[in-house]
């Protein structure tokens, strides 16, 4: 199950998701507008990578998370006056290891994710939940250096090939 504890922040305050970024054999990102229409192009964003990265059976757990990662970068971590036309404010990483998969959003928010309280009948407030039983686990760090907001990544551990 998914942890984001202290074991793993030391890395991550460096930028890097937690394993050996030297061993990365594939890597592709994309720029998402602040639209939710933009969470429908991570899911075939995800879908094209994960084909070309022949991850195909990884698809449905991967895109679950990848969608409520967007969700949440686009609904919490933009100011409600967010133009709709500037620059791309949300980015979609994709990292493969040849034992590991990450995904990783970066938003221009400092808050750290927060797991909400959902009702049983709530339609919302279960995202963090999902990505920690979808994932094998997950975690945040501030952006670094002159960069301001944060990356939240989730990780999938892959079979042996």
């Amino acid at each position: 199950m998914g942890t984001n504890g202290s074991t793993m922040l030391e890395p991550l305050r460096q930028g890097l998701p937690p394993i050996d970024p030297a061993a990365v054999s594939s890597s592709a990102s994309c720029a998402l507008p602040a639209r939710y229409e933009a969470v429908r192009g991570a899911r075939k964003f995800t879908s094209r990578t994960l084909a070309q990265w022949e991850l195909d059976e990884r698809f449905d757990d991967v895109a679950l998370v990848v969608s409520e990662l967007v969700t949440n970068a686009l609904r919490h971590a933009l100011p409600a006056d967010t133009p709709r036309d500037q620059e791309p404010p949300v980015r979609l990483h994709l990292m493969r290891w040849t034992s590991r998969l990450v995904c990783a959003v970066r938003d221009p928010s400092e808050d750290s994710p927060v797991a909400g309280e959902a009702e049983d009948s709530a339609e919302c407030g279960r995202g963090l939940f999902l990505v920690d039983s979808f994932s094998d686990s997950w975690g945040w760090h501030p952006l670094a250096g002159t960069l301001t907001g944060k990356v939240v990544w989730a990780l999938f551990r892959l079979p042996p090939e």
